[in-house]
């Protein structure tokens, strides 16, 4: 067995963290059984601090580990299916997908095929172990809850055609096609950053997704050093390659192994479109941002999943074995993991609802969207990473605790807690960001807070309003922003970050301000 560190952890490559060795788990597509949760449960109690964090990739930590965990246990996971049967593999990020992949009454595909395909191929490929560690794929089927905005070097979103067209494309000449079918926009290097990496205009049938993602994967390691510690990104040999070069190799790859699949691109199965068809789609797969919380219905008639909030996405062991269990009597035996850090339990009876609620309200969690802690996100802080400047996990759990006391949040506010500049919890500005950072008084150092606003423009934060507030002000001060926002706001309707959007910063400060903070 492999017991290396290295700063991407996974079952076999552990990192050194503030308090203790840190574990992660890949779990593709976030799906896990009952025999995985209280095997994780145990591992929870026996070696680590007797709770998981749940990922914004959807997979697992286990934090505060004091001692090697056995060979024997180890491969207890591999037979489980919680770690990877080939090592070297291991630490590659975590496969996402729609977590409500197969339930989600407007998919256009069930992706758990594809998630299971790749993850397999990767496994059997051991040479892929040099990518690096960072190399992420996500598949998004196309249905309202949606993942395709979450930060993956490659994307695969589900999307219907339909208008029937001709179109050629420079590296992938088509031919005409039907209507109403479905195919996978490839997008690279993040969805959200068009001025850097644009929509390449290729749409593939599910059956060529595999082949094409191995085609991506191959190109990259022929202009990688396998010899570096830090791998480049796949975006940066793009980059040094050139767009052009780099599908051009991709397509000569695909020509040389995957005969009989060239053939048939050079038919049917991928499909070069005008920019509007793609953001026809992409809108279609707009949602809102915490739509699986609560009570929704399955596409299996009489069924529901119920989406459940995880307090900064920490799982106690003895509410790993609650759920298990809740899941095995009233569901079909496994819970799903989201890339917000919350849960969904599935399958479960539409008669048995109020039992289900009542359970989870036993396990000290809820399943409300405007629930203050449903919208806390924090990284893991100066506890247990040297880069943070502050203690977030028990200033975000201290201030939810003050807000839900002090006022009623009759909608959803997302609130980020950011120990320092890399945001590893929370990619995309939240509807107020808390940066930590030192305050000097008196030659004392206290903790405190930067706040951003979040906007809709490509800032990591969005704008800053506050600088420097030191923690004893801080829960007074959100919850008097958050009194303004629910008096102010133009209807019940109008989000935080839409109210916030509609003042500059002199005005919002003027707004928020009853006496000096």
């Amino acid at each position: 067995m492999l017991s290396v560190f290295t700063a991407c952890p996974g079952l076999f490559y552990t990192t050194p963290a503030q308090d203790g060795i840190l574990s992660r788990l890949r779990i593709p597509a976030g799906i896990l059984n009952i025999e995985q949760l209280h095997l994780i449960a145990d591992i929870a109690d026996n070696y680590g601090g007797g709770y998981v964090d749940i990922t914004n990739r959807a997979n697992l930590q286990i934090r505060e580990i004091k001692q090697n965990i056995g060979v024997e246990i180890l491969q207890g996971l591999q037979t489980l299916g919680l770690g990877s049967i080939n090592p070297k593999v291991d630490h590659i990020r975590n496969i996402m997908a729609s977590p409500t992949a197969g339930i989600d009454t407007q998919e256009l595909i069930d992706v758990r095929p594809l998630v299971k395909a790749w993850d397999e191929y990767i496994t059997a490929n051991s040479h892929l172990g040099e990518l690096s560690a960072k190399f992420s794929v996500c598949f998004d089927g196309g249905g309202k809850l949606s993942v395709a905005k979450c930060p993956n070097d490659i994307t695969l979103v589900a999307t219907s055609i339909v208008e029937g067209c001709r179109e050629e494309h420079k590296f992938f000449p088509t031919g005409e096609w039907g209507l109403n079918k479905v195919y996978f926009i490839l997008y690279i290097c993040g969805i959200e950053s068009p001025e850097k990496f644009k929509n390449i205009g290729l749409y593939l049938k599910p059956e060529a997704c595999i082949p094409v993602l191995a085609a991506l994967a191959e190109v990259y390691l022929r202009h990688t050093d396998c010899t570096l510690l830090r791998k480049p990104r796949l975006r940066e040999v793009i980059s040094n390659l050139g767009w052009e070069n780099y599908l051009q190799q991709v397509q000569n790859y695909l020509h040389e192994h995957h005969w009989e699949l060239f053939t048939k691109l050079h038919n049917q199965d991928l499909i070069y479109q005008h920019q509007n068809a793609t953001l026809r789609s992409y809108e279609r797969n707009k949602n809102p941002k915490f739509y699986h919380l609560g009570i929704h219905r399955q596409k299996q008639s009489g069924l529901v999943y119920i989406g459940v909030v995880l307090p900064l996405g920490r799982l106690q062991s003895w509410q790993i074995r609650g759920l298990a269990n809740l899941s095995q009597k009233y569901g079909n035996g496994t819970i799903r993991l989201t890339p917000w850090q919350n849960l969904l339990i599935t399958d479960i009876s539409e008669s048995q609802i109020a039992e289900v609620k009542k359970e989870i309200h036993l396990l000290g969690l809820s399943y409300s969207a405007i629930n203050i802690k449903s919208g806390l996100v924090s990284c893991s802080g100066k506890r247990g990473c040297a880069a943070a400047a502050t203690d977030t996990k028990s200033h975000a759990l201290t201030l939810g605790e003050y807000l839900e006391s002090h006022l009623f949040l009759d909608s959803h506010i997302n609130i980020h807690f950011s120990g320092c500049a890399k945001s590893c919890a929370q990619r995309h500005p939240g509807d107020i960001t808390l940066l930590g950072v030192n305050i000097e008084v008196e030659n004392e150092t206290l903790e405190g807070y930067e706040v951003y606003l979040g906007n809709d423009n490509l800032q990591q934060f969005g704008r800053q309003i506050y600088d420097h507030v030191p923690l004893a002000k801080l829960p007074q001060l959100l919850a008097r922003m958050l009194r303004v926002y629910q008096t102010k706001r133009v209807n019940s309707q109008e989000s935080f970050r839409e109210f916030a959007n509609r003042y500059d910063i002199p005005e919002l400060k003027q707004l928020f301000t009853v006496q000096s903070i």
